[in-house]
């Protein structure tokens, strides 16, 4: 389709929080664009919009963000600029983000996906299983709480906000022992020197699209659509399809200790996933096998499986809780 080309008196408005991770993202995503078309890096703005869950008084006070509604708290700033025509894009941490975008609003473009693992964070222990009696983990993660639990009863989970460099300085003013960050966040800002040790797929489940870039733009943009399809990942995007596919039929919100993964094997899709009572105490696990082409089915079929294995009540003891 024919439309005109972003310039430097016109530049593509990127939306983007402020932390350093979000904004190598949104470099990423200007990187990538301009390659796909021969841009300039001035025919791009990178606009830095503050959301609710960056307010550094929620931060520092460690609140958990169930306590003040997950829903929505990195995005909503953010997709307000878009309707409001402030910015044209938005880029995201595709995990933070609810299954059901705003009217007018789509989310279905999605950069290569970085490693999916979570990782370990300690300056005296190398793994969880290093972790003495009673030692203090930091995190404000529902599912990898209630995944440690699962694993370590023993130990005190206690709320751990803000970005990386935050919760590295928590750790070295021995607010905790340990933490849990990405993998892909680190890769992406190149912190080879952070003590991160990855921890495999099978012993801590990751988020839904955990290590997923994800571009939001206006539904009747065309130029928008027509630009960041050009940099959309087609095996990312299967492997998501499946993913939130799973995280709706369950639950949709970011509120419950729920865990996936999708890898593709040639022609083939293997889903895995779960969800977890907060305290660890009920964990029902499943997964599925077919074809790339099926992933959204195979994702609701999942998600009907555990949920028969739960019980009607389980989500919403766990809301309660």
């Amino acid at each position: 389709m024919e439309f005109e080309y972003p310039s430097s008196d016109a530049p593509l408005k990127i939306g983007t929080r402020g932390s350093p991770l979000a904004l190598a993202q949104a470099y990423e995503t200007r990187t990538r664009l301009m390659g796909a078309f021969a841009l300039p890096e001035d025919a791009f703005e990178i606009v830095v919009i503050k959301t609710t869950g960056d307010d550094r008084t929620l931060i520092d006070a460690d609140i958990a963000l169930k306590t003040i509604g997950n829903k929505g708290l990195f995005t909503k700033e953010i997709e307000e600029a878009m309707l409001e025509g402030r910015i044209d894009i938005a880029v995201h941490s595709t995990k933070d983000m609810p299954v059901e975008q705003p009217e007018g609003l789509v989310l279905d473009v999605f950069l290569p996906r970085e490693d999916v693992r979570d990782a370990f964070v300690s300056l005296k222990y190398a793994s969880i299983d290093e972790l003495p009696r009673g030692a203090v983990v930091g995190t404000s993660s529902l599912r990898r709480r209630a995944q440690l639990r699962v694993k370590r009863p023993d130990l005190q989970v206690v709320e751990f906000r803000g970005n990386v460099q935050t919760r590295l300085k928590k750790l070295e003013d021995g607010v905790a022992d340990a933490t849990f960050l990405a993998m892909a966040g680190l890769n992406r800002m190149d912190m080879d020197h952070v003590p991160a040790h990855a921890i495999a797929p099978e012993a801590m489940l990751p988020a839904i699209a955990q290590g997923t870039i994800g571009i939001e733009y206006r539904a009747d943009d065309a130029r928008a659509r027509a630009m960041v399809s050009a940099i959309h990942h087609t095996e990312t995007g299967q492997r998501l399809a499946a993913e939130r596919a799973f995280l709706a039929a369950l639950d949709g919100s970011c509120e419950t200790p729920i865990g996936g993964l999708a890898l593709i094997e040639g022609d083939s899709l293997w889903l895995r996933g779960e969800i977890l009572s907060p305290d660890g105490a009920q964990v029902f696990t499943g997964e599925a096998r077919g074809p790339v082409a099926d992933g959204a089915a195979m994702g609701r079929g999942l998600a009907e499986e555990l949920l028969s294995q739960a019980g009607p009540d389980f989500f919403a003891a766990v809301a309660e809780g």
